[in-house]
């Protein structure tokens, strides 16, 4: 039997997706399909959306909707989620955030989803950076996704440990510092370490996937073609991190878990890759970990080799949900500017709407976290001349199983720089072609 391209496209995701599910979503429209029935809507999100507080604010503006919603740890476990779903034909909410580093996968099956046009949002066109719009429109015109965040990134550092080191703390002086490329904010990560005999970083994965995303093509050209094995500038880039990894610079973490949280507390590392939405993810952790305000991270306006974007999600509607028109309310208010400022408030997402970002950029908040650090303002310098970089269908595979390993070996010293880019080399062959 001949596969549709569709079905292959399903089928091919689910199955290289290798992380395995933490949560599943809730089976959409479980009620209320007759007449002046109550109506529970599902959606499934991931990571810190910072949306617990707009659920029940629109739950109690729109009385006879419920939400039922539900928080996958991951990107790269949502992303699973959604391509089993999708392949099986059934269980996806009513509303799925997809992330931009699978977004490209989603629209090789983009037929599955409501085009949006149909509940208006050509109307509210100008409302978003026109990339990101761009970015949810398929081949045939057809918009899948209403906007919510984009990820323009700076540096979070731990002022003590620079102090320690005999560093600037003043973020603008921070900011003077680490103004460069890759090879200069690693030149100032030696020094540390020599000093302190403590680790720059975290660990290298995060540090990578900032890199390929300010390059002006990563893992894809521009028009979709796959671009790893012999791309020269990326291998040079490789060559650089494995460098950084060989100097002690990394603190050899597990992603997404840093001892649970501890790892923030304890001066294990002195800086962290901070798109706007990891700014939760920061304060959080050094909480679970025991810490607090005084535990003394910043966030300065400044990222190694100048602007890039990481990560930002849109809100879709798969064809199964029995209730689009709902659904597309719902997930229309929830990106709108003023909902959109609550989230940043929340969670740090940043806001992808104009009218949104121009807020946070004239009315700067401190964020007492932070050390007072006027964050909305600093991702709104940081923002300026992003421009997403073009995402293929297996992007964030490349990202996660493709270089993921490899990186994790080299970070434990098992193998050198040129084998873990033989090894990523070879897994790409296996699990993307």
């Amino acid at each position: 039997m001949k596969l549709s391209r569709r079905t292959r496209a399903v089928a091919a995701v689910a199955g290289a997706a290798s992380i395995a599910l933490l949560a599943s979503a809730c089976s959409s429209g479980d009620s209320g399909s007759g007449e002046g029935e109550d109506i529970t809507l599902t959606i499934t999100t991931f990571g810190t959306f910072g949306y617990d507080d707009l659920y029940k604010e629109y739950e109690a503006a729109n009385p006879g909707i419920k939400i039922e919603a539900t928080n996958i740890d991951t990107g790269g476990n949502a992303r699973t989620d959604a391509f089993t779903k999708l392949a099986a034909g059934s269980g996806l909410s009513d509303i799925v955030a997809t992330e931009e580093g699978w977004l490209g996968a989603i629209m090789e099956v983009s037929d599955q989803f409501v085009d949006l046009k149909d509940y208006g949002i050509e109307d509210r066109k100008a409302d978003w950076v026109d990339w990101k719009y761009q970015q949810a429109t398929d081949a045939d015109g057809r918009v899948i996704g209403y906007g919510t965040d984009i990820g323009p990134t700076g540096l979070c550092y731990n002022a003590p440990a620079f102090a320690a080191a005999g560093l600037p703390t003043d973020r603008e002086e921070v900011a003077a510092l680490l103004e460069g490329d890759w090879a200069h904010y690693f030149e100032v990560g030696k020094q540390y370490v020599d000093t302190t005999g403590k680790a720059w970083f975290d660990q290298p994965g995060f540090v990578w996937n900032s890199i390929v995303n300010q390059m002006p093509e990563g893992y894809y050209t521009a028009d979709g073609e796959l671009n790893v094995e012999d791309n020269a500038e990326l291998k040079a880039n490789f060559d650089l991190l494995g460098e950084a990894i060989g100097n002690g610079l990394s603190a050899q973490q597990a992603q997404w878990d840093w001892n649970g949280g501890k790892s923030f507390v304890d001066g294990t590392f002195a800086t962290f890759v901070c798109p706007g939405w990891m700014l939760g993810v920061v304060q959080g952790q050094t909480e679970a970990g025991g810490g607090d305000a005084s535990t003394g991270w910043d966030f300065a306006d400044v990222f190694p080799g100048g602007a890039g974007n990481w990560g930002g999600a849109f809100l879709s509607i798969p064809e199964t949900s029995k209730h689009k028109e709902e659904a597309a309310k719902l997930a229309d208010w929830l990106t709108q500017p003023e909902q959109q400022l609550k989230q940043f408030e929340a969670a740090g997402s940043f806001p992808s709407t104009l009218e949104a970002q121009e807020e946070l950029a004239a009315n700067p908040t401190p964020n007492e976290f932070f050390n007072g650090a006027p964050v909305g303002a600093i991702l709104a310098s940081r923002a300026e001349g992003v421009v997403a970089q073009f995402k293929g269908p297996d992007d964030s595979v490349i990202q996660e199983n493709v270089f993921g390993p490899p990186l994790q070996a080299l970070d434990r010293g098992e193998i050198d720089t040129a084998a873990a880019w033989d090894q990523a080399i070879e897994l790409l062959h296996e699990l993307v072609g």
